[in-house]
Parts: structure tokens; C-alpha cells; sequence
């Protein structure tokens, strides 16, 4: 008996060589499939408002795996973790975007950050042109606004979106019209922005008079109060849009093209030069100087009291005096801005289009000023000097 336990014994080791080897080959299969990966995880990438393909998803499922198998995690923290992506993917806001994967748990779904897009200035090439100020817009223009002679110039017949610097157009349009300024317009679903996807401290069923809708419009580029005060024109929004180009026309600004009020659209375009025409014109109207560089408004609504900020951060500045101004920005149109100031004695009409940064545009502007400041010292020290 002992000999035929041992060759049974001897027999059941041999049979369990085979299943572990087997097993083995299976965890290796396992994990070369988890680790063939052909497309690196810089370029998959899902831009904003638009979900990631069948392939791209599965690509970056593969990736999620191998980081988790890599990487230790308590069940707590995995819950959490998909709690947390599931909120996002309800949302749907922010420039980050949840990809979801086909039959995949929610514990699979990776956020994917999503590359800033390029201007029409960069794709044209504009911002690669230099220019004696090494401004960062694209497209550039100082004018004497009295003698029209142009002091400094840079692309300024590029025709490029415009963003909010729309909204100057919709105020001129409003103050020439000549409507009541008290009547109340009420913000409705129209005015939201479903384009863009922009915020508003404006909910829907907020009731302001007409003239605070052009204050906030104009001065903290409120775009609700702007859309509202174009579609509660007499006529409607579509007649009020065949009007802001009606003016445009007569004004002689013939690169100019609107299709809404607010500017959110990227289809809303102008040049350089249209832009310092229409600033010349809306200069003239003392309601749109007044709104436009007032540099705070405090908004009672109901039991709140909201504080409105000018968008410029010049307005704030002792060292300017500015008669004017609009700011604006979407991706496609970058940072712009167009002023009336006083500067060196002169009033100066100032355009910056696809600015880079942030803060682009209004070094630029300072650079301007501190470039005309330091001409017009020079001018003063040759007409000093004695003749002869």
C-alpha cells in the first residue's frame, strides 16, 4: 500500500505541473493585451463638445488599466473615484471632458483635457508678425482721432471675430433708436447662451430696465442682458441684427458683419480700421462713454445686491483717462480691445485684436502709451531748441 500511495502521490504532482503552467501562459496573455497600446495617450484627445471614437475610447481604456493596476487603491477611494466622474459626466461643464467607454463600468471613465483651440489670427499666421512694440495682438491700430492720421499700424485690414466688442455696435443701435430707458426687459431661456456655454450671473426671469441692461452689456459684458436688449427691440432679434449691419454700411465699415448681438458667435467679424470708425461714432454718444467706463455697479435683485466689475482693468488705473472702451474674447477672436484715451494731450483711438495671454491686451495698450508719451517728450525737446 505504501508503494502504490507513493506512484499515486508521485502520479498527482506530475497532473498539477500542466495546470499551473497553464495559468501562467494565461496571466501573461493577460497582460501583453493590457499593455498594447498603438496610439500614445498625448494624442488622444477629445476637444470640447465632441465625444471621443469607438477606437480612441478603447485606446485610452487599455492606458486606465494599466495606470490602476499600477497604482494602489483602496475600494473606498475607487468608489469615490467614480462617484466623482459620474457627477462630471452629468454635468458636462469645464474644459474637461468624461470619456465613457463602450460596455465599460464607471470606474473606467478617465478624464481627457482638452487643448486650448487655435484663433483665426494664429491659423492665418498674423501673430507670427513682428512689429517695432513686439505687441502680443495679431492685428493693431493707433489713430489721432481728431486728424485721422494713423500712428501705429499692424494688420489692420485683417478681418477676424471680434467677440464682445460686438456689443458695441448693439449699444449704439439702442441709443440711436431713442427707446425708453426705464422700460423693464425680463430675461428669458432665449437669452442664454447655448453656443458658447458662457455663464451669467443674470438667472432667467431677472427684470432690469433697459438702461441697466446697456450698462451691464457695455461696462462687465454681460451677454444675456446683451442678446435680451436685441430681442426685445421693436421688430424683433432677426430685425435688430439687419439693423446693426444697416449702420455698419452707412458707417462705411464695409469688413464688418454681424449675425447677434453679443458676439459670441465667431461669425460676427470686423477689421482693425471698422473697429476705429465705430469707436470714432459711439465716442459721440455721452450714454455709451458714460456706461462703458464706469468701473462698478451694484445690482439689487431681490434680497442680493450684485456687484458688476468694468471687464477693462485700465478703467481702474490713474494713469489713463479714457473716453471709451470694449473688451471681448471667445477662443476663436482671442483677447481684443478698442479704447478712446487721452494721451499726451492727444485723443488717441486704440484697436488690439487676437491678443495672447490674458493680460495681452492691455500691455499693449500700455506699451502704446508709454511709445506715444516718449515721442511727443521728443517733439517737445526739438521744438525747444533754438532755430539757426
Amino acid at each position: 500500500m505504501s508503494g502504490q500511495a507513493a506512484s499515486e502521490r508521485k502520479q498527482s504532482g506530475k497532473s498539477k505541473k500542466p495546470v499551473a503552467t497553464k495559468v501562467v501562459e494565461r496571466k501573461k496573455s493577460t497582460t501583453r493585451k493590457i499593455s498594447v497600446v498603438k496610439v500614445p495617450r498625448k494624442q488622444v484627445v477629445a476637444t470640447k463638445g465632441k465625444r471621443l471614437s469607438r477606437e480612441e475610447a478603447r485606446q485610452i481604456q487599455r492606458l486606465e488599466a494599466r495606470r490602476l493596476a499600477k497604482t494602489p487603491m483602496t475600494a473606498t477611494a475607487r468608489r469615490l473615484e467614480a462617484r466623482k466622474a459620474s457627477r462630471l459626466a452629468r454635468s458636462n461643464k469645464g474644459s474637461m471632458q468624461l470619456a465613457a467607454y463602450p460596455r465599460a463600468s464607471r470606474s473606467s471613465m478617465v478624464r481627457v483635457a482638452s487643448l486650448p483651440s487655435l484663433s483665426t489670427g494664429e491659423r492665418l499666421g498674423l501673430r507670427s508678425v513682428n512689429d517695432p512694440l513686439e505687441l502680443n495682438s495679431s492685428v493693431a491700430l493707433v489713430m489721432d482721432q481728431d486728424t485721422g492720421e494713423v500712428l501705429f499700424s499692424k494688420n489692420d485690414s485683417a478681418v477676424l471675430p471680434i467677440a464682445s466688442l460686438t456689443k458695441l455696435m448693439t449699444g449704439l443701435v439702442i441709443a440711436d433708436a431713442n427707446l425708453p430707458m426705464d422700460e423693464m426687459i425680463t430675461i428669458t431661456q432665449d437669452d442664454v447662451d447655448t453656443h458658447k456655454g458662457s455663464r451669467s450671473r443674470l438667472a432667467v426671469g431677472t427684470t432690469l430696465s433697459r438702461g441697466e441692461m446697456m450698462h451691464l452689456a457695455l461696462m462687465s459684458s454681460e451677454n444675456r442682458a446683451a442678446n435680451a436688449l436685441g430681442r426685445t427691440y421693436p421688430g424683433g432679434l432677426a430685425h435688430f441684427v439687419r439693423l446693426m449691419n444697416a449702420k455698419a454700411r452707412d458707417l462705411g465699415m464695409m469688413d464688418t458683419r454681424y449675425v447677434e448681438p453679443t458676439g459670441l458667435m465667431s461669425q460676427n467679424q470686423s477689421s482693425a480700421r471698422d473697429l476705429a470708425t465705430l469707436v470714432s461714432v459711439a465716442y459721440e454718444r455721452p450714454i455709451l462713454r458714460d456706461l462703458s467706463t464706469s468701473p462698478s455697479h451694484l445690482l439689487e435683485l431681490g434680497n442680493r445686491t450684485l456687484q458688476f466689475n468694468n471687464s477693462n482693468r485700465l478703467i481702474r488705473n490713474p494713469d489713463w483717462d479714457i473716453g471709451l472702451q470694449k473688451t471681448g474674447y471667445i477662443s476663436e477672436a482671442g483677447r481684443c480691445l478698442v479704447m478712446q484715451a487721452k494721451v499726451s494731450g492727444r485723443k488717441l483711438i486704440m484697436v488690439f485684436l487676437d491678443s495672447a495671454g490674458k493680460f495681452g491686451r492691455a500691455q499693449d495698450a500700455e506699451r502704446v502709451r508709454h511709445w506715444v508719451e516718449a515721442q511727443g517728450a521728443s517733439q517737445r525737446v526739438m521744438a525747444s531748441r533754438p532755430q539757426g
